[in-house]
């Protein structure tokens, strides 16, 4: 088994198109219902509002068996430790032997991302600018998937003044045609914004954006839950979500408050036209495009021979 850590991911993972191309066409299949993906096994550990998730998946189609890991610990952040942290398992689609352990922290953050850029890619409309609220790791990922995608007006909200003068100085360094605005109210993110994408800390109270401050067309994509994009604009919009069983699941757990059910999958929205409106992505992640994108980083480990190669016979 070839061990790789996240700096191996760092140095392996495909560029951000061809990320949101693997995703697609996760998404796509999902859709379609050829991967086997049970909804999350979700236990709770540590302090209080911490779980960790277990998502397994199969793509019989591409050979992909794997499992992903993952902690949420809200109160890391006080200690200098990631919030969320964990390792991806592949395995031999014909054998089921495990091939590849990677840190999860790389793939989860270019995974998130390039789901959000295939959801904006298909359905942003014309106008407007790209909203972000939020400055932890996620706004980095996405930052570098926008640039790619030349969606280069950009406006991020972050509460603390220190972090919107890092995620700057992070800006200005790694993704410099990306023109950055940074504000200390969501609503001055939000107001004008084309494309709408959240991403608070997981059940944090009291930050549902207004609906009045949002477009008849804005794309909002949220990445923590139900934190953001309440169950009121939920309602008012066409909803849809990477993947409909966990949605449902998440949502009959109550994870999610008083949201509707999701009326449609992502992958059935990516090709063809725009639908009109108001159109919000619930992407809750979901581990077939974990697989994927673990599967482009093995591949290239394995190509290039990096990380460490244990032998679990002993």
């Amino acid at each position: 088994m070839r061990v790789l850590t996240d700096a191996d991911v760092v140095a392996l993972a495909p560029d951000p198109l061809t990320t949101i191309d693997l995703v697609a066409d996760a998404l796509r299949a999902l859709a379609r219902g050829e991967g086997d993906v049970p909804p999350k096994h979700t236990v709770h550990a540590g302090p209080q509002d911490s779980f960790a998730n277990g998502m397994s998946a199969t793509w019989p189609e591409r050979g992909l068996v794997g499992n992903k890991w993952i902690t949420l610990f809200p109160t890391n952040a006080a200690l200098g430790l990631p919030t969320a942290s964990g390792v991806l398992v592949l395995n031999d689609g014909q054998t089921g032997v495990p091939t590849h352990l990677i840190a999860a922290g790389e793939v989860t953050a270019r995974r998130t991302a390039a789901v959000s850029g295939a959801c904006l890619r298909a359905l942003a409309p014309a106008q407007g600018h790209v909203a972000y609220t939020g400055a932890g790791a996620q706004a980095r990922s996405h930052l570098m998937m926008l640039e790619a995608l030349g969606r280069t007006d950009v406006v991020v909200y972050a509460r603390r003044a220190e972090a919107r003068e890092e995620l700057a100085a992070w800006a200005a360094r790694h993704v410099p045609s990306v023109d950055l605005r940074l504000v200390g109210a969501p609503a001055e993110a939000v107001r004008g914004a084309g494309v709408v994408i959240t991403g608070l800390s997981i059940g944090i109270e009291g930050a549902h954006l207004d609906a009045a401050d949002l477009g008849a067309d804005t794309l909002l994509l949220p990445i923590d839950y139900a934190s953001s994009v309440g169950p009121a604009i939920a309602a008012t919009a066409l909803l849809a979500a990477d993947d409909r069983d966990q949605f449902e699941a998440s949502r009959l757990a109550g994870k999610l408050g008083d949201y509707p059910p999701a009326t449609v999958w992502d992958g059935d929205l990516l090709d063809g036209d725009r639908p009109a409106g108001r159109i919000v992505c619930q992407n809750l992640g979901t581990a077939l495009a974990d697989l994927i994108v673990g599967e482009a980083v093995a591949r290239a480990a394995d190509d290039r021979q990096l990380g460490q190669v244990i032998d679990l016979r002993g």
